[in-house]
């Protein structure tokens, strides 16, 4: 019973924090959907706590408001315990390790990405850079149309304005840090 509880909790929270967000911008439904590339019923579903998006559609969103990620998976009861997204059709969670921070324009999630998975991202706005580390096991990234391992222990970071994603081709779930900066 709890993880239901966990995932209405959070389906109304991401919806109290869009429309949060739409409300800060003065935008309709009609105009958040131009800005987000996400439908207006779907926005509009999400809004409700009927439907909780995809990670990819959370990016779409977050990156039409000029926003980050956080903004939207940070719980609006409890700021100081970690947030987890758990995406059951893309076999991916992401906790936020530390939520953005305006001074340093940083965030920081622990992604936990399954076996034989990927999870591929749009673009985000222009200056973003990630910089992922491997906790264990080893991943691969996607960028300029090829993908590039980075193993246990090690670090890359790229430019983010770009089609990027990630990939476990292993049989056990892969835990990387994902720093993202917004400056």
């Amino acid at each position: 019973m709890r993880h239901k509880e966990l995932k209405i909790n959070i389906h109304y929270s991401l919806g109290a924090r869009l429309k949060e967000a739409r409300s800060i911008k003065g935008w309709s439904l009609d105009t958040t959907s131009q800005h987000t590339g996400v439908s207006k019923a779907m926005l509009g579903q999400i809004e409700r706590g009927e439907s909780s998006p995809t990670v990819v559609k959370l990016w779409s969103i977050a990156n039409g408001f000029s926003l980050p990620l956080s903004y939207f998976i940070e719980g609006l009861e409890q700021r100081s315990a970690p947030s987890v997204l758990i995406n059951s059709e893309e076999d991916i969670q992401i906790t936020t390790l530390c939520p953005f921070d305006e001074v340093t324009q940083l965030e920081v999630f622990q992604i936990i990405l399954f076996p034989q998975r990927e999870h591929i991202s749009e673009p985000h706005n222009q200056g973003v850079i990630e910089h992922i580390l491997a906790i264990d096991g080893t991943i691969e990234y996607y960028l300029n149309r090829n993908w590039h391992k980075v193993e246990k222990g090690r670090a890359v970071k790229f430019c983010a304005d770009q089609v990027h994603g990630y990939r476990n081709m292993s049989d056990k779930p892969v835990t990387i840090h994902n720093i993202i900066s917004y400056t």
